[in-house]
């Protein structure tokens, strides 16, 4: 009994320790733990079973660790869609997870030290099915994946193939919509511009497989590269019924067989230009009134920018015509009028000021003629009509705007004949002294060119011949109303010498209106309306020219046509012998290149 009695106290007394330890246990896991105290070791004094039992569970985190490490590429094997990370607090043993004999788990039971670490593995993980909402989201990346993956195949093959929709969802409306763009064809930038622009409209070919862009005269002479000229010729060969063959007072009809010339060449120079053009006429007959005569002239223009914004402009030509049987100074009874000859050049100086236009042109002509061949056979010299003209003409015009620029102009000259008298004894040696007033206009095609007006006189050096003097008109003005038509103006005074016994000379105004339409591509129309007015100085006398043409030139091809021309003038004066009047008409081919 007695050895019984002091058992039983000490089972009592172990059982009270144990109890004061489990409340102990119970007040430490209800009571909040603070930070500090899960990162740092305990202060103050512990217990030897509190020793005890931190030990043990130091002991049970090493096997833990150990067996996560060893399940961890398991687990991550299993399954894409790992959930998510749960809490742990900072000391994982603070709050103990083992499970009894029994499988419950209770935080009063005391952690017990043990080298089967069975109990503390962790289970395999299972995957965890997602949320609808999330489910959709991934299927519907996966649907957008797809459909780039598509557009991408597409616009590389650009065809229609249906590219099938990722599979796998649970969306049902989500795969429809995804196989429903798969189907869609795709539509490039281009092709939905083009379809705003024109829908109906199908893809044009290729550059090289297009069309030309058709020319605006597909007719035009298309020129021979000579140089660093484009020389364009054109020929003309034709029979001509005029009823007046020599338009004289006294003319009869004939046929004529009559070739034209003509050419223009332009430079292709990257700075300057320069122009020439010519023309030549031969006639001769094929049957009535005896007629054999040749005229022409040619012309050259130079353009030349020069330092200090000045330009020059250089014109040279030559001129060969027979005398008119119209001429005032035409001599009666001969078999051939002498031929008259003129070479004439100008320099000009252009200056722009500001809103100020200077230029300074000087220029010669110098005329000589031929003997004329009368009917007996001999020859009458006509050396004393050879003469040179010389005039310095100052032009200064104010810009109002580049299309319209007034200006005034005044010239002087000297005109001096070889003979200082001529077969009658005059001195027709004279000096010139004009002044005019016009506008230019610059409207580019539409309207160009200009007019003047203004006064001219020209005193001959001997005392008992009057001056010839008087108003002058000068116009070169292009308008075209349409395109395709092209409308001309031109006026020009002249003062014709004269060494005629007693006559000083006379003023001849001359104005001409042009049109040319062109019909057809290949068909075009020319015609004309001139008038011209001589009124003579030192007796009472004029003439009064009308003409009127019309033609009209058809082309088989860019190269050759054919074309006629109709024409009548008329002449009517108060002088006696002067007046005729000549009908013709005009039939042949013209060639082009």
């Amino acid at each position: 009994m007695s050895r019984a009695q002091p058992e039983t106290k000490r089972g009592l007394r172990d059982k009270t320790v144990s109890t004061l330890l489990l409340a102990a246990s119970v007040l430490a896991l209800l009571r909040p733990i603070p930070l500090y105290a899960q990162e740092t070791e305990l202060r103050g004094e512990v217990s030897e079973s509190a020793i005890l039992a931190d030990q043990q569970r130091r002991a049970r985190q090493l096997g833990m660790a150990s067996s996560q490490d060893q399940q961890a590429p398991t687990n991550a094997a299993a399954t894409d869609d790992a959930p998510a990370d749960t809490y742990q607090p900072a000391s994982p043993g603070a709050v103990p997870d083992d499970t009894d004999a029994t499988g419950a788990t209770s935080i009063f039971d005391q952690p017990a030290a043990t080298d089967d670490t069975s109990a503390d593995e962790a289970a395999p993980v299972r995957p965890r099915r997602l949320s609808t909402a999330r489910q959709r989201a991934a299927d519907q990346d996966k649907a957008k994946d797809a459909k780039a993956k598509a557009a991408d195949k597409k616009k590389a093959k650009k065809t229609t193939d249906a590219t099938a929709s990722a599979a796998g969802t649970d969306d049902t409306e989500t795969t429809d919509a995804d196989q429903d763009t798969a189907n869609r064809r795709a539509v490039t930038v281009d092709s939905a511009d083009r379809q705003k622009l024109d829908p109906g409209a199908e893809r044009t070919g290729s550059i090289e497989g297009q069309d030309k862009k058709p020319e605006d005269d597909p007719f035009a002479a298309t020129g021979i590269k000579v140089g660093s000229f484009l020389f364009r010729p054109t020929l003309e060969q034709g029979l001509t019924s005029s009823s007046n063959a020599d338009s004289s007072s006294g003319g009869t009809p004939a046929l004529l067989s009559e070739t034209a010339l003509r050419f223009s060449a332009a430079s292709d120079w990257r700075e300057n230009s320069a122009f020439i053009n010519g023309y030549g006429i031969f006639r001769k007959t094929v049957s009535g009134d005896e007629i054999s005569d040749a005229q022409g002239r040619i012309e050259g223009t130079l353009n030349v920018d020069l330092d200090n914004e000045l330009r020059a402009i250089a014109k040279l030509g030559y001129e060969a015509v027979p005398e008119s049987a119209s001429s005032p100074d035409a001599i009666a009874g001969v078999s051939s009028q002498p031929l008259r000859q003129t070479v004439n050049g100008s320099l000009g100086i252009e200056k722009d000021v500001g809103k100020m236009r200077y230029t300074l042109t000087g220029a010669v002509t110098h005329d000589f003629y031929g003997d004329a061949d009368l009917s007996d056979g001999t020859s009458l010299s006509q050396k004393d009509r050879d003469s040179t003209l010389y005039t310095a003409t100052l032009r200064t015009g104010y810009e109002i705007s580049p299309a319209l620029i007034p200006f005034t102009e005044v010239e002087v000259g000297r005109r001096d004949y070889d003979l200082r008298s001529d077969s009658n004894g005059f001195e027709r040696s004279s000096t010139r002294l004009g002044a005019r007033a016009g506008l230019e206009i610059d409207m580019g095609d539409k309207l160009a060119g200009e007019f003047s007006a203004g006064w001219l006189r020209e005193a001959i050096d001997d005392n008992s011949l009057e001056a010839i003097s008087g108003p002058t008109v000068n116009a070169d003005l292009k308008w075209s109303p349409e395109r395709g038509t092209t409308i001309g103006l031109t006026g020009q005074t002249t003062i014709e010498d004269t060494t005629t016994a007693a006559q000083s000379g006379d003023i001849l105004y001359s104005g001409r209106l042009t049109g040319e339409r062109q019909i057809r591509a290949n068909l075009t129309a020319n015609a004309a309306l001139g008038v011209d007015w001589r009124d003579y100085v030192g007796i009472d006398g004029h003439d009064l020219v009308l003409s009127a043409e019309s033609s009209l030139t058809w082309w088989l091809n860019r190269y050759a046509g054919l074309t006629t021309r109709v024409r009548t003038e008329k002449l009517t004066s108060n002088l006696p012998g002067r007046d005729y009047t000549a009908n013709s008409i005009f039939l042949g081919v013209k060639v082009q290149r």
